[in-house]
């Protein structure tokens, strides 16, 4: 009797453990009872990714707004497909490597649970809300940041370190689009005036030089309509193997 007790409750603890199987159970996809690992394994690798920096409910009046402005500069005139637009959005998914160059053919083949961090809340808008736009032709990018409850520093403005996070972030996007894949190496950063918590702010980041494996880029995060100075900053990238990106130090 007592066998049997520990034997249910062990059960429901598992069930309890599981939540990605049991919100699995509902779909079509057909999984063994008998292996709720095999189901986390489908559901990773072949759902469809989601695209963060898409428009959500959280985002502003002033952050769509901003958000169609360059999202329209995208825009190829389709009765002259030879001038292409040199503004492309950046799609922004759980991972950052698919989009540096040779970035796609090395997301093949690393898999892994592994997510960037500043996509890695549920809440809409709790958090990093951005989308950047790069433009090629001007080796330059504009990330459109608007930043979230949790974020929080001072009472009413941003973290200086989230501040940080977002200008390591969006440097090292226009680093490893150019460069292929990188690491920071040094980061400058000069706080100029306090964010104020849940406004929309640009990014602006463009590349200074490239000296061998060396990437330099400049940075200013300005207020939407770029009358406010916040931060600027400088960053420093060093591209890396193949091998670091699998954990070899060679």
């Amino acid at each position: 009797m007592l066998r049997h007790m520990m034997r249910r409750l062990v059960l429901f603890q598992g069930q309890h453990q599981q939540p990605t199987f049991r919100a699995l159970r509902g779909t079509k996809m057909k999984t063994p009872r008998h292996s709720p690992g095999l189901a986390l394994s489908i559901w990773t690798l072949s759902s469809k990714p989601r695209d963060f920096s898409q428009p959500n409910s959280s985002w502003s009046p002033e952050m769509r707004k901003v958000y169609d402005h360059y999202n329209a500069l995208c825009a190829t005139d389709p009765e002259n497909e030879s001038e292409k637009s040199p503004w492309m959005k950046l799609p922004s998914y759980n991972r950052s490597i698919k989009y540096a160059t040779g970035g796609i053919h090395l997301s093949k083949l690393i898999q892994a649970e592994a997510r960037l961090f500043t996509r890695n809340v549920k809440e809409q808008g709790a958090t990093f809300e951005y989308v950047v736009f790069i433009n090629k032709e001007e080796k330059s990018c504009v990330c459109v940041f608007q930043s979230g409850r949790l974020l929080e520093g001072a009472p009413g403005h941003v973290h200086g370190g989230a501040i940080a996070t977002m200008i390591d972030t969006v440097t090292g996007t226009l680093a490893g689009f150019l460069s292929g894949p990188i690491m920071t190496a040094n980061l400058n950063i000069d706080y100029r005036s306090p964010m104020p918590l849940g406004s929309v702010v640009l990014i602006h980041c463009v590349l200074d030089r490239i000296e061998r494996r060396k990437t330099y880029i400049t940075c200013k995060v300005t207020s939407a309509d770029e009358s406010k100075l916040y931060t600027e900053a400088t960053a420093l990238f060093v591209s890396i193997s193949v091998g670091h990106l699998f954990g070899s130090r060679s």
